[in-house]
């Protein structure tokens, strides 16, 4: 039984820290990374889909929950207007299943 009860906290507990809740901060100084929106999902290193709720937020895979207050993320975000500018580079996607990783040598910022 005891087993069964650390088996469940530990399972509970990495799901909460693989979830990508993230929030957009206002300053780059500000940010755990910086990121740039492509027009084209073909650029992007990372195609994400916004979640409605953070239970959502399933490891690493580009499901975003954004909140509204920094100690409530695990990566705080800031959005630069150039490309040059970015560590990483995204692409807002309609579907869930669209969602994911074009190049895994990013995948650590995310971490």
């Amino acid at each position: 039984m005891k087993q069964f009860v650390l088996f469940g906290l530990l399972t509970l507990t990495t799901q909460y820290l693989l979830a990508q809740k993230v929030c957009s901060v206002d300053y780059k100084n500000q940010a755990d990374v910086s990121v740039f929106v492509v027009d084209y999902a073909n650029q992007a290193d990372l195609k994400v889909f916004k979640v409605d709720y953070s239970n959502q937020a399933d490891g690493n895979k580009g499901l975003w929950f954004f909140t509204d207050y920094e100690n409530q993320s695990d990566k705080k975000i800031f959005f630069v207007d150039y490309k040059n500018q970015s560590e990483l580079k995204i692409f807002f996607v309609d579907y869930v299943n669209q969602a994911g990783w074009q190049s895994n040598s990013k995948k650590y910022l995310l971490y």
